[in-house]
């Protein structure tokens, strides 16, 4: 498996600060509280980045002169879309140019241009023989309980499920269509190993579900049917199916 923003340079597709998550969780955390807080006196950045190969320091700037301005409560969403540009394109262009050049000598970019990033990771990949019950087993409910009846019409409508809309899921709620080799026991998140979870939210039948993929997070809001439940969860995995945050 990739990170999601090789699939989306092989597709041509730009990136966003978002994708980084992918990349790097820990960073990505850092530049989301930088993004929803003041840095005034907390962070004393420059419109640069530091990088270091074999023992040698460079500095690269971001806009010219960019070691010599500082970043403010201003300009920090510039920085933040310049700094994860870089670090995802700009630093690695003449890699990803080589392997994109590589993989489109066997498959053309427009054979596959009809697709999103999370398609063709599952073209790619493979779809995944999903356990329903072994990831149940390995699920933590936090304000619902096993015996609710959100949970209960949740599994009921997983049980349901296609291969394809499972492998959505998994995507919808942990940023990848990867089972652990170990099971779902052993699902990863942003600080190591971190079951699937699922969140008691207000009761709400218009809200979609949302999820926080670095968590392998699901917030599940208290539907007043299961018909409810099915058709406001399917649509997000259908639709909603890249990125980080809030549906």
């Amino acid at each position: 498996y990739f990170t999601r923003p090789i699939y989306k340079h092989m597709l041509g597709m730009p990136l966003t600060y978002d994708d980084m998550e992918g990349v790097d969780p820990d960073y990505y955390k850092s530049l989301k509280w930088m993004l929803e807080n003041s840095i005034e006196g907390v962070f004393e950045y420059t419109f640069s980045e530091t990088t270091s190969f074999f023992g040698e320091t460079q500095v690269h700037d971001l806009i010219e002169n960019g070691r010599n301005v500082p970043v403010t409560d201003e300009n920090k969403f510039d920085y933040v879309n310049l700094v994860t540009a870089y670090r995802m394109t700009n630093a690695v262009k003449d890699q990803v140019a080589a392997f994109v050049k590589g993989f489109e000598e066997i498959i053309p970019r427009e054979t596959i241009s009809i697709l999103n990033a999370a398609e063709l990771e599952l073209l790619i990949s493979g779809t995944p023989d999903i356990d329903i019950e072994d990831l149940r087993a390995n699920t933590e409910y936090h304000g619902y309980t096993v015996g609710s009846s959100q949970i209960q019409w949740f599994w009921d409508v997983v049980r349901e499920m296609s291969k394809d809309d499972l492998a959505r899921l998994l995507m919808f709620t942990t940023g990848t269509s990867k089972v652990p080799l170990d099971g779902f026991a052993a699902l990863q998140g942003m600080q190591g190993p971190q079951r699937f979870q699922i969140h008691r939210q207000h009761a709400d039948d218009q809200k979609l579900p949302s999820a926080h993929t670095c968590f392998n997070q699901l917030d599940l809001h208290e539907y007043s049917s299961k018909d409810i439940l099915r058709e406001r969860l399917m649509y997000a995995i259908e639709n909603c199916s890249e990125g980080f945050g809030f549906v």
